[in-house]
């Protein structure tokens, strides 16, 4: 399918797939090589994800690792998102920016402060006020579910994109939510699984970069873990993902590129 995004007026086209580099402005997220806490490491990141061919820049700054004793609070989220955006509206970046949060309030001060492109939230929009601000903003939504099966997705994603759809929102990409509320047989089977997603008629979104479904089977870590990753976002790429999100920018957009000439 020739999905497009519109990012404030301009159509993203994803008839091929595109990368979403991942920047977590947090300490606790669970693979180390992905955070950023000073304005140098900031910048630095935001140049690495542009130059190695991401074409979307997502930002987090509460750690979603059910491990962790003490979630980031929303004073503290929004605050290292206010210093993250700053700095990359100073460097004049013009990557289109997701905003990894699912806090209605986070995500308001994001998009009306700084313009963001996309709200990337992993709660199904769990809170009654995220789905009417992203539908007035006009603000493109990643919908996550943390569904086990298939067949439970795809009835939460009929239900919730039917809720999104009557408050006028227009562009929706559905992301299964590997690693959340699933066992590891459960991911891969939904991995295998990932092309039925077709019937929603909306774009797919594959998460799946360093995640415990892959360093927990291969007996590794996710320091060990980019190999795995780039074949199972090679699978995710022959089963319809329209983007994948990943931490390795390079990797991720030297798969879709030989992917591309497969398809060709």
């Amino acid at each position: 399918m020739e999905y497009t995004i519109n990012i404030k007026g301009r159509l993203m086209s994803l008839a091929e797939p595109q990368v979403m580099g991942i920047m977590n402005v947090t300490p606790n997220s669970f693979y180390a090589g992905s955070r950023v806490q000073t304005e140098e490491a900031i910048r630095s990141r935001v140049e690495q994800v542009k130059r190695e061919g991401a074409t979307i820049i997502d930002v987090g700054a509460c750690s979603t690792n059910p491990f962790l004793e003490r979630l980031t609070t929303e004073d503290e989220e929004m605050g290292q998102l206010d210093m993250a955006l700053a700095i990359m509206r100073d460097m004049g970046n013009d990557l289109p920016v997701s905003i990894d949060t699912f806090r209605p309030k986070v995500a308001q001060m994001c998009i009306e402060k700084y313009g963001v492109d996309i709200i990337n939230d992993i709660s199904t929009g769990e809170d009654p006020a995220m789905f009417p601000l992203v539908a007035k903003t006009g603000t493109p939504y990643i919908l996550m579910s943390q569904k086990a099966t298939l067949r439970d997705i795809l009835i939460e994603f009929a239900a919730k994109v039917q809720q999104l759809r009557d408050l006028g929102q227009k562009d929706i990409i559905l992301d299964p939510g590997f690693g959340f509320g699933k066992t590891m047989e459960q991911n891969f089977e939904l991995l295998d699984q990932t092309d039925r997603f077709s019937v929603m008629d909306l774009p797919v979104l594959v998460g799946i970069s360093r995640k415990r479904m892959i360093y927990q089977t291969l007996g590794i870590t996710a320091d060990e873990s980019l190999n795995g990753t780039t074949v199972l976002n090679t699978m995710a790429l022959m089963r319809g993902a329209s983007i994948l999100r990943v931490h390795d920018v390079k990797e991720a957009v030297q798969a879709v590129e030989l992917y591309k000439r497969l398809k060709k």
